[in-house]
């Protein structure tokens, strides 16, 4: 069983472990599967909100007209129009440039078909599609749930690794973040926490810190 407590040790361990760079280091959870056959389509593709953070994620909205509007009044990170769409959809190399600046995008239902005939091959790869919006939903909600969420994603793969916060952040603040990314993965699972072998935390540039037991109850 693992605990806030037990992933507080882990996160001080971590950075203790972890020298002093000139840039600030990500904190990120690692968690390693069993007794699952990747060969039948294992995906996760999940976002996950973090009830703490350091730094939002960055989200370009893709609309026109007034939902446009109170994206740019929302302070979006980009907002692009249908006629941005076709420029990225005729330069393959400017779009992977754009695509790659940005962790989610939202797009109104209305431009989605031109979404996907423009980026989709870019977009859907990267596990990047537009979460579609209706045109009467509160565009500024949606932002603000997705600057404070991650992307956790793995394919055929018996692990997976995301971001959970940075070094500034508190313990505390980053245990409950991996605990509650551990509890979305849980659900996600053939057989939720059976299928989880080992828990870890990293900085960007340190080891691993490895959980000692392996996970067998659920999580407090």
């Amino acid at each position: 069983m693992i605990t806030e407590s037990q992933l507080v040790d882990l996160i001080k361990e971590a950075k203790t472990a972890t020298k002093k760079k000139k840039f600030t280091q990500s904190i990120e959870l690692i968690v390693n599967f069993k007794d699952i056959d990747v060969k039948k389509g294992f995906a996760l593709n999940e976002v996950v909100q973090l009830p703490k953070t350091s730094s939002p994620a960055t989200v370009c909205v893709m609309a026109t007209g007034e939902m446009g509007q109170k994206a740019k009044e929302a302070k979006a990170d980009s907002v692009i129009g249908t006629e941005e769409l076709d420029k990225f959809g005729a330069n393959k190399r400017e779009s992977r440039k754009f695509i790659n600046k940005y962790d989610f995008f939202l797009a109104d239902t209305k431009v989605m078909p031109t979404v996907g005939k423009t980026l989709g091959q870019l977009l859907g790869p990267r596990g990047k599609m537009p979460t579609p919006v209706p045109f009467d939903a509160p565009i500024d909600s949606f932002l603000s749930r997705f600057r404070s969420s991650i992307k956790v994603r793995t394919r055929a793969s018996l692990s997976v690794s995301c971001k959970i916060g940075d070094e500034t952040m508190e313990d505390a603040d980053l245990a409950i973040n991996a605990h509650t990314v551990l509890n979305a993965i849980e659900k996600k699972l053939p057989n939720g926490e059976k299928n989880m072998r080992r828990v870890m935390i990293k900085t960007t540039m340190g080891k691993p810190i490895k959980q000692v037991h392996e996970v067998r109850k659920k999580f407090a």
